[in-house]
């Protein structure tokens, strides 16, 4: 932002390549994280999707997701996004009464859908650019901007103000395990490094969402685009090129 037209293509464009000078230390720190996931948290998981029942799992998720609206409200604001702020606010009164303090979600089914958004995103809506990727011990994948995020985003969720110690780690681990078997199916999808699988999905989800979705202009899609088929014939092709 503020930066020349010229400059910020530049800069998009190097954007969409990973900037991560500290892959030596973070592929440690991943390996430290895997370890204790593969012996500790997946089994926990595993044995929570095991026993518990599905509509349980979701309701525990819609629960902690509704606490969330309240640092969307707040990021939203920031972002000068009142619309997005105005219907997670509705979202979060209709679900909180309604929804038996969030366990039940009628504000989905009254179509009343808000973006999610956190500090990170923040700061990236106001220019500050993600910085290199890093790799946090037990909290995964970020970048520099998300890292410095999190001081607000862990003072804008309520949890962190329940005073008993006891009962904010039980809640916090149930919030961990119940989000860690959501993902038991979806990591099924990695492939290849799990080191750079993960790293790149993480950097292009995050810019996704600071975009609010907006991945740039399709030339294809452009009118403008000017596709030159001279540099083709019928010559450089056979029915083989084709066959199954």
């Amino acid at each position: 932002m503020g930066a020349l037209l010229t400059g910020c293509a530049s800069q998009g464009a190097q954007q969409q390549k990973p900037v991560d000078p500290w892959e030596g230390v973070n592929r440690k720190v991943f390996v430290f994280n895997e370890t204790i996931d593969r012996y500790a948290l997946k089994p926990i998981a595993q044995g929570y999707d095991k026993i518990t029942p599905q509509p349980v799992q979701t309701g525990v998720g819609n629960f902690f997701s509704n606490l969330g609206e309240l640092r969307t409200v707040l990021n939203s604001v920031l972002q000068w996004k009142w619309s997005n702020a105005g219907v997670a606010s509705g979202r979060f009164l209709v679900n909180t009464t309604l929804g038996l303090g969030g366990v039940l979600d009628p504000a989905s089914r009254m179509e009343w859908m808000a973006r999610e958004e956190d500090f990170g995103q923040t700061l990236g809506v106001w220019g500050v650019a993600e910085g290199p990727y890093v790799v946090l011990p037990l909290l995964g994948p970020s970048t520099v901007r998300d890292t410095s995020a999190l001081p607000v985003d862990i003072y804008s969720y309520p949890l962190t103000y329940v005073e008993d110690d006891g009962v904010r780690y039980a809640i916090r681990a149930l919030q961990l395990v119940n989000y860690r078997a959501s993902l038991l199916e979806q990591e099924k999808l990695v492939r290849g490094d799990r080191y750079v699988f993960l790293r790149d999905t993480y950097l292009q989800r995050r810019r996704f969402e600071v975009n609010d979705g907006r991945t740039g202009e399709d030339p294809f899609a452009s009118d403008d685009f000017d596709f030159d088929d001279s540099d083709f014939n019928d010559s450089d092709f056979d029915d083989s090129d084709f066959a199954d």
